[in-house]
């Protein structure tokens, strides 16, 4: 096909689109097509057969359709938890209707008067899309490990009729209370669709299986201060725990390039596992430890004299093992006792961290990305943060009647 007749059909196209827009697929007449993308009435049927056959073209190359199985291809190969995918994908398909508002209007209108091949053809259409999205579903599920009740393409084809349900609701209605916006919309329906779709009895048991015990402020200071005597090495190691929540396993595989820090943030590259970026806070449990760029970590990185790439460095200068970290938690935390009576364990110090940063505000899409973990492994801290602020709450209001007591 020449570039000529190509640039002919994308013109008839673009003002079809046009008109059925501004006027309606009834009212717009193949001659008013023509005339407006300057091409003869007979190309028109050349091409497309007749009006309806145009708009079946209009539809089906429109962004809500045009390379969609390329572009699920690349996100499904992008990592990230289902949440994400799910929500991306959701995000896209209604950003592609938004740019056609009055075609969905019209096509939801005057579809009863299309014959019956078209409708045929556009459901054919609509089967093709559903297909893609069957397999964009299918991929990051098995990533994830999730069970369904039911097979991807059923899940794609309700998935995709709540977001045509929404799409024709906003552009064909006005003042209603369904929902605060868009975004809101989405949130509610990929965890109405988790919720639902997926095998809610083992998410149940990996959740209620999933123990956070985190640590009180007094303690985490008090093995920080015992780090600090310790050493800059194991104070920075102690400190990257409870400022970054890292692993063990993570930091061990740290190397002096994948910090990057100014004095506005202070970063840490993680290269294992889900590639991603992790803040190194100032602020642990109340009380600030240095600034971006002065800070028990950046201490230790000073004070060296060697050309390891390695983070940590062990007793004899050789890059630290995840074995000799905690060896040196064991140390730091030897004779300390939590609230449940037991040493500290050195996962505490990552529990600690992430029931910290929600209590802060990050959601749990946010911490999905920050941690690599899929939503089902946070919910658990999700809930120990809320019992942690209730438990605030509850000491605000009663210092608060304390003081109105002593006033009256």
């Amino acid at each position: 096909m020449s570039n000529q007749v190509i640039s002919t059909r994308q013109r008839i196209i673009n003002a079809a689109r046009s008109l059925f827009a501004t006027q309606g697929v009834t009212e717009t007449t193949t001659k008013q097509v023509a005339e407006l993308a300057e091409v003869n009435e007979v190309t028109i049927f050349r091409h497309f057969g007749n009006k309806h056959g145009l708009l079946l073209a209009v539809i089906s190359e429109s962004p809500v359709f045009q390379e969609l199985d390329e572009s699920l291809k690349i996100q499904a190969s992008q990592p990230g938890s289902v949440h994400q995918a799910l929500k991306n994908y959701c995000e896209d398909r209604l950003q592609a209707l938004e740019k056609v508002p009055d075609l969905v209007r019209s096509v939801v209108g005057e579809a009863g008067n299309y014959p019956l091949e078209n409708r045929q053809a556009l459901g054919r259409s609509l089967t093709q899309a559903n297909h893609y999205v069957a397999e964009y579903l299918a991929t990051v599920m098995e990533r994830e490990q999730l069970h369904t009740h039911l097979p991807a393409d059923k899940l794609a084809s309700l998935l995709n009729s709540m977001l045509v349900g929404y799409a024709v609701i906003e552009f064909t209605s006005e003042f209603h209370q369904l929902w605060v916006d868009r975004d809101e919309f989405l949130e509610n329906l990929v965890a109405l669709f988790l919720k639902g779709a997926t095998n809610s009895t083992s998410l149940g048991e990996s959740i209620s299986t999933e123990k956070v015990i985190d640590l009180p402020a007094n303690l985490v200071h008090l093995i920080l201060q015992r780090a600090k005597k310790s050493g800059l090495r194991d104070y920075a190691l102690i400190y990257i725990l409870f400022a970054a929540g890292l692993s063990a396993s993570e930091i061990a595989n740290l190397e002096r390039s994948h910090q990057i820090n100014n004095a506005n943030q202070h970063l840490l590259q993680i290269t294992q596992g889900t590639p991603r970026q992790v803040p190194v806070n100032q602020w642990i449990m109340g009380k600030r430890y240095g600034s971006y760029t002065r800070n028990p970590l950046t201490q230790w990185l000073k004070s060296r004299k060697d050309e390891h790439t390695a983070l940590f460095l062990n007793n004899e200068g050789m890059p630290i093992s995840e074995e000799e970290i905690q060896r040196i938690w064991q140390i730091l935390t030897e004779g300390l006792l939590t609230p449940e009576g037991q040493q500290p364990a050195i996962e505490q110090a990552q529990q600690t961290w992430c029931v910290e940063m929600l209590m802060k505000g990050m959601n749990l899409e946010q911490m999905s990305l920050i941690t690599g973990w899929n939503l089902s492994k946070l919910q658990p801290y999700a809930r120990r943060s809320k019992e942690k602020l209730a438990l605030e709450q509850a000491i605000r209001l009663d210092h608060k009647s304390k003081q109105v007591n002593r006033e009256s």
